[in-house]
């Protein structure tokens, strides 16, 4: 096994059983639901956005190892960001997920989640929390399917 395949693994592992904002907002000026009706994963992010900065984000909810750490993952790496950072990083972890293609230096520690690529089957389970903050960006009130 490889550095970054242990590295993975431990840090899937870690934000699995010690999971970071996992608790709901009580007043969240944004908030989404998601669902991943193939293998049973729900979330729900919640965000409080003040003057385009968030300065607050959470989720709680219920899947598999890679929803929670993909998740948990989410709510560190947005905390303090703009909507527009928030939006753009997105796209890159996105792109990274689906494709396997990053930019270390533009992805920092969510680079991690970067093998999930090539386990087809868990690719909806990482970027599930990912459409729901921008659901949840959007305001949208679907939940979120990834299926």
């Amino acid at each position: 096994m490889n550095e970054l395949q242990e590295l993975y693994q431990q840090v899937i592992i870690d934000h699995n059983h010690n999971p970071r904002n996992f608790h709901e907002i009580e007043h969240p000026t944004h908030s989404a639901k998601g669902h991943n009706p193939l293998c049973g994963d729900k979330i729900d992010i919640y965000l409080i956005i003040k003057d385009g900065v968030i300065i607050e984000v959470s989720f709680i909810g219920s899947g598999c190892a890679i929803s929670k750490a993909s998740s948990s993952l989410m709510t560190e790496a947005l905390l303090g960001k703009t909507v527009t950072e928030a939006q753009k990083l997105f796209d890159l972890v996105h792109n990274m997920i689906t494709n396997g293609k990053t930019d270390v230096e533009d992805i920092g520690k969510l680079a991690v989640l970067s093998g999930v690529h090539k386990f087809p089957a868990r690719v909806k389970c990482a970027i599930l929390p990912w459409h729901t903050m921008k659901n949840a960006l959007e305001r949208s009130t679907q939940t979120t399917i990834t299926e």
